[in-house]
């Protein structure tokens, strides 16, 4: 299927590595000029070869409103514009409430809420200028349903999902939609490191019976930006492999 964003731009944060780099490389498969930042030189440069279609790149930590704010605004700079923007990073330490202390929550939001608020803040305006944009956030199974030991992941991302819902309605006469994807447990550097040697635990509790591939992951992300898609915004799409066991 054409998507229809053939010559269109796009910004993925933290767009060297797992999920990002499986959305990056999704867009750019199909016709999109894609920027992406890290935090890592090589590993950047390693993403920009298997990216393609001309993909540019810059070192970048968004953990950071400040952080989030350089990434959109260099992108665009470098891109002439932006069309879409993948909001994405890393997530918070692990812990739970015992554990977590109160002075780690602040930077937990800076990371997962208030980035993503400094990016849209550069981009968005422009996409309703020229009517037409798609806000993309990768966030997690656990807006929906909270996951053990990650109380400060559940808290922030669900922050963000408030965020963008709220925007979604009051952008899309100009269209620009928003949405969320939110993956369950995918093969990435992530989750490795949640469960260290025991990446066969992380199969539990999937029907599925497996952990998820970024690339697909990314298939999925590209149709939410794509031009079929422009009647869907303010929606949040499970990638789970069937594990959220709500309703709703």
């Amino acid at each position: 299927m054409d998507l229809g964003l053939a010559g269109r731009t796009a910004a993925v944060a933290a767009g060297t590595a797992g999920l990002g780099l499986g959305t990056a490389r999704a867009l750019a498969a199909e016709g999109v000029r894609v920027a992406v930042c890290g935090r890592d030189a090589d590993r950047l440069a390693s993403a920009l070869a298997v990216i393609g279609n001309g993909a540019v790149g810059f070192v970048c930590d968004v953990s950071t409103a400040d952080g989030g704010r350089e990434f959109a605004a260099t992108a665009q700079s470098m891109l002439g514009h932006v069309d879409i923007l993948v909001a994405n990073g890393g997530g918070p330490p692990a812990g739970t409430f015992e554990s977590t202390p109160e002075n780690e929550y602040l930077p937990a939001l800076e990371k997962n809420l208030l980035s993503a608020v400094a990016m849209c803040n550069v981009v968005v305006p422009g996409m309703r200028a020229r009517k037409w944009g798609r806000v993309l956030a990768i966030t997690s199974l656990s807006v929906r349903q909270p996951m053990p030991n990650i109380i400060l992941s559940n808290t922030a991302r669900a922050g963000l999902t408030a965020y963008l819902k709220t925007m979604a309605r009051e952008v899309a006469g100009d269209g620009v939609t928003v949405n969320t994807i939110q993956p369950g447990t995918h093969d990435t550097d992530r989750i490795r490191q949640l469960y260290g040697a025991n990446i066969d635990a992380a199969r539990t509790g999937v029907p599925a019976g497996t952990i998820g591939d970024a690339d697909d992951f990314g298939a999925i992300a590209a149709f939410m930006c794509s031009e079929q898609a422009k009647f869907m915004t303010g929606t949040h799409v499970n990638v789970d492999g069937g594990a959220f066991s709500g309703l709703m």
